[in-house]
């Protein structure tokens, strides 16, 4: 039996050329029976990254380096700083707007508003005091009447012109502008028929009386409340400390003071120019931030303590004394037509308003005297309540001729030359403006203290800003140029 081996090839003979190996071919791709290879799927290829974190990876490697460490610090330092001044000089430019507004336009428009309730007030107090001069009405006592009319209507064309349209005080100033020719045109007829004697006069004047009692002088009323409304709004928005700015500042010194130790940690050199520099501006600027306001926030202080106030007081007790002599003459013009009944006992209407309005007067004349901070604005104060106490006196014994059916005498009592009650009213109203005009003149003193203590604040601090992160940068650049 022959044993023949497993394929085993023959070796090459004589003759036999050797052919080269052939390489193996690669499989068919797989799909579906009918398809071609080139219709195959892809193969799987990586997304591609956003350029947020390229940049991320860039940062994070700059970051392991003291050259990308160094310029990382620099732009945070001068970030910082300009963001610091950026603030500082946006909340200053609206707490030296809100001051100026306090100073230039919202205490005046406030008085002006006192003005135009006074001037009312006022105007019925002369309509009726001529009333009760027969047709003997005085000069002096027409030509007030009038110039209080003038004003009244001056300061609404003021105020109209100074308030926003859609504002509350544009319907108030409207409606009185639609009443004062009314209450004007009811005041000539009264005048009219009291000189031929008629007695239908006098229904006219109280007509004009509670046209302005109860209409005018509550609209004028609310116009001074929203104008005193819109003041404290105003201060409101000037003395609240920047406290965003102070944050900032702070943040910025800190930020520095890290910066230059770890300078000085690395490089045993004390100082850095640039970062010096930037310090010694952000300094300048927090310093200049926290004194300027504190002095800008104590002139306003001051000037609504001891000059706003008092002077709403003064206003308050000048048209409560208005108001009772207004009262006090319709009295004698309405003759008991008119009563009012408290609890069992009934009171001529006119009487009992005045009472009531000269406790008012009494009242705050006590409060202006607790507010007045020096001579000069205590005496005219003093002297309106010893003529308040004297007119109180007077009209008691007028009141007491007229109930005894003297109305002559109880007449000559109140409008007459001497010893009359409009003698203590003119006292009272005299030394009224003289404390006014004294108040006045102290707030425009420390209002414009504290708004000058705000000039250049905004525009100073923003240009320092930009110097401090000049000097951070410029100092980071001089760490960087040892590495190149």
């Amino acid at each position: 039996m022959t044993y023949t081996p497993k394929s085993s090839p023959p070796p090459p003979g004589p003759g036999l050329p050797i052919l080269p190996a052939v390489p193996a071919q690669p499989a068919p791709p797989s799909g579906p029976p009918g398809t071609s290879p080139s219709s195959a799927a892809p193969p799987a290829t990586t997304p591609r990254r956003t350029a947020f974190a390229e940049g991320l990876d860039q940062l994070r490697s700059a970051a392991t380096t003291e050259p990308g460490r160094l310029r990382i610090i620099g732009a945070l330092l001068a970030l910082l700083v300009v963001a610091f001044g950026a603030v500082t000089a946006w909340q200053m430019t609206d707490r030296a707007a809100a001051a100026d507004d306090v100073l230039t336009r919202s205490q005046p428009l406030s008085s002006d508003a006192a003005d135009i309730y006074r001037s009312l007030a006022d105007a019925n107090t002369a309509a009726s005091s001529g009333f009760l001069a027969g047709g003997q009405e005085s000069a002096g006592t027409r030509d007030r009447y009038e110039r209080d009319i003038r004003t009244a209507a001056e300061k609404l064309v003021n105020a109209a012109a100074n308030a926003d349209p859609d504002s509350p005080s544009t319907a108030t100033i409207a409606k009185l502008n639609r009443l004062l020719p009314e209450y004007k045109g009811l005041v000539e007829r009264a005048r009219t028929y009291n000189r031929q004697g008629f007695p239908v006069g006098g229904a006219y004047l109280r007509y004009a009386n509670e046209k302005m009692q109860h209409q005018m002088l509550p609209a004028a009323e609310d116009l001074y409340t929203k104008e005193n409304q819109r003041l404290s709004a105003d201060y409101a928005d000037a003395t609240p400390y920047p406290w965003a700015a102070i944050a900032l500042g702070v943040a910025a010194l800190a930020a520095l003071a890290w910066a230059q130790h770890r300078n000085y940690r690395r490089t045993n050199r004390v100082l850095n120019h640039g970062l010096v520099a930037a310090t010694a501006t952000a300094t300048v600027v927090l310093l200049w931030l926290v004194v300027g306001h504190t002095l800008a926030r104590a002139g306003l202080n001051d000037s609504y303590d001891h000059g706003v106030r008092s002077l709403n007081v003064l206003h308050d007790a000048r048209i409560a004394s208005l108001k009772a002599r207004g009262n006090e003459n319709l009295t004698l013009v309405a003759r008991g037509a008119e009563t009012k009944k408290v609890g069992e006992k009934t009171y001529d209407a006119y009487d009992y308003d005045f009472g009531r309005d000269i406790r008012a007067l009494a009242t705050k004349l006590s409060a202006a005297e607790k507010l007045a901070d020096d001579t000069s604005g205590e005496r005219p104060v003093t002297a309106a309540v010893g003529n308040m106490t004297e007119w109180k006196k007077r009209h008691t014994a007028a009141r007491e001729q007229d109930e005894h059916g003297n109305y002559q005498q109880a007449l000559d009592r109140v409008i007459g030359t001497e010893g009359a009650t409009g003698e203590c009213f003119d006292s009272v109203d005299e030394n009224l403006r003289t404390a006014l005009a004294h108040e006045e003149t102290e707030f425009k003193r420390a209002a414009g203290d504290g708004r000058d203590a705000l000039t250049g604040m905004p525009a100073g601090m923003a240009v320092l800003a930009v110097l401090g992160a000049a000097g951070a940068v410029v100092g980071i650049g001089r760490r960087l140029s040892e590495y190149r």
